[in-house]
């Protein structure tokens, strides 16, 4: 279903069409009055009177081709409420059979300048829907008519909304992707694809990470047919020449476990193991479609875990691009390897401010936390603030996990500097994040273990199921709010 949102300075007369409405949390609709005849009036009134008014939205089907939807608007709402009623909205407009709906902003009840915009935004969000495979597609058109003065958004305001929805849409697309089609190479191609934008592409392929001595990259990758990759994506945008905000994501495009085998009922999601680097691309192109003002950097690993006679086996030694050795004892622990050449890429070639990197990195984080919040974990109590105050505001939710010197223990190796599993039963999103940070030197750095909160198969409150974009709405707010100038 596709829609269409169409600006309108005219008021809202009475009218046959369908109608969305806002009123005050107590459903007082008074105010409203004037806006419907006064049949309808008096048939919503009598409805009202057995009415769960505790819910936010109320839809009164007046006729077959008339519906009027009451939206209650609670005092001080914040921006996040705003865009769950238009999530809601979208619930109800996709349900329904009718194609053009007229959105009333003249009472809005509500001081925020960008109300409209937030609330557009929410139903945009929930709209995606990931189709490109069908075979029959549907053809359906919504109309939707902003009409009032309070209709109006700043084109700042709409550039940031669109850019927004463009890198979390692109973040989602590369997400749902089948492991077919974006293998490591293609994906490589479709990060390339978006110098258009204004960003400074670099494609480090095998030969250029063999020679820099990437080995736990390459390690993870060497028992596929397709080639591995590092790609940096570079956004200037400061006025100055200050150092760039880096984002890292594991791009990991298909993991069988290599020969750690997985189980059948595990694999098949394996797709989407990528969803970090997901997130850091859509996040990276967001920002310069918004021409924001900050330089960032977003690095990806991009590989494929594969089985085959040059897979890497349990009980290798690979030397990372940091010096440090990793003796293998998991093949299925191979996100982590990715990302500690990554990281220590990142730290050395662009002393970043700091370093933030995503990655679907353990089961057990959704043992801990399930599919409402990422494992948040930081070397930088400030950072980690700054970054939980965002997740509140975008509902793309944090939680906080410990790291220290007693899980650090865990990860010591009689044969190698480290091994990449501890062995033990217990802690283990904490023993991978202390894993990772044993490759970040000084640089304030976070880790997102995002593996519970990436793909919905029953679907959120911003996304129906399938991918869900998660990171880039977060990580947009994080800098928007404590970076940009």
């Amino acid at each position: 279903m596709s829609i269409k949102i169409s600006f309108k300075k005219s008021k809202l007369e009475r009218t046959s069409a369908n109608l969305v409405l806002f009123v005050d949390e107590g459903f007082n609709i008074k105010p409203i009055k004037r806006y419907i005849s006064s049949l309808e009036y008096s048939y919503i009134s009598d409805l009202l009177k057995t009415s769960d008014l505790k819910k936010r939205l109320l839809v009164f089907n007046l006729t077959s081709k008339k519906k009027i939807v009451l939206v209650s608007i609670k005092k001080n709402i914040k921006n996040s409420e705003i865009e769950n009623l238009g999530a809601e909205l979208y619930g109800i407009i996709n349900l329904g059979k009718n194609s053009e709906y007229f959105i009333n902003t003249e009472n809005t009840i509500n001081n925020n300048k960008n109300f409209i915009g937030y609330f557009l935004h929410g139903l945009k969000l929930k709209s995606y829907e990931f189709k490109k495979y069908k075979s029959k597609k549907e053809t359906r058109l919504i109309t939707i008519n902003i009409l009032g003065r309070k209709n109006n958004l700043s084109n700042l305001d709409q550039i940031r909304f669109k850019a927004l929805e463009q890198g979390t849409f692109y973040a989602r697309d590369l997400v749902s992707e089948p492991g077919n089609v974006l293998h490591p190479d293609e994906y490589a191609k479709r990060i390339k694809s978006l110098k258009k934008y204004g960003l400074r592409i670099n494609i480090y392929d095998q030969k250029k990470l063999k020679r820099l001595g990437m080995n736990a990259l390459l390690g993870v990758g060497q028992g596929s047919i397709r080639g591995s990759y590092l790609v940096t994506m570079e956004w200037k945008g400061a006025r100055n020449s200050s150092r760039p905000l880096a984002f890292i994501g594991k791009g990991v495009c298909f993991d069988t476990g290599g020969y750690s085998l997985k189980p059948a009922k595990f694999m098949e999601d394996m797709t989407y193991d990528m969803a970090g680097s997901a997130a850091v691309v859509g996040l990276m192109k967001n920002l310069a479609l918004r021409k924001a003002k900050i330089n960032a950097v977003g690095v990806v690993g991009l590989v494929e875990n594969m089985v085959s006679g040059n897979a890497q086996r349990p009980g290798d030694i690979v030397k990372s691009y940091s010096g440090k050795t990793i003796e293998i004892l998991n093949t299925d622990a191979e996100g982590r390897l990715v990302l500690a050449d990554a990281i220590t890429f990142t730290e050395k070639k662009f002393k970043p401010k700091f370093m933030i990197d995503l990655a679907t990195l353990t089961g057990a984080i959704i043992v801990a936390l399930g599919d409402r919040y990422a494992g948040l974990f930081s070397n930088d109590d400030d950072l980690a603030e700054k970054l939980y105050t965002s997740s509140k505001k975008t509902k793309e939710l944090l939680w906080r996990l410990p790291i220290d010197e007693d899980f650090d223990k865990l990860l010591n190796c009689p044969v190698a500097d480290m091994k990449n599993i501890t062995g033990t039963r217990g802690a283990g999103s904490i023993t991978a994040a202390q894993f990772l940070k044993r490759f970040v030197g000084e640089t304030s750095w976070a880790h997102l273990d995002i593996a519970g909160v990436t793909w919905s198969k029953k679907g959120t409150s911003f996304a129906r199921p399938g991918g869900t974009g998660f990171g880039v709405r977060l990580l947009d707010e994080f800098i928007k709010n404590y970076y940009e100038t």
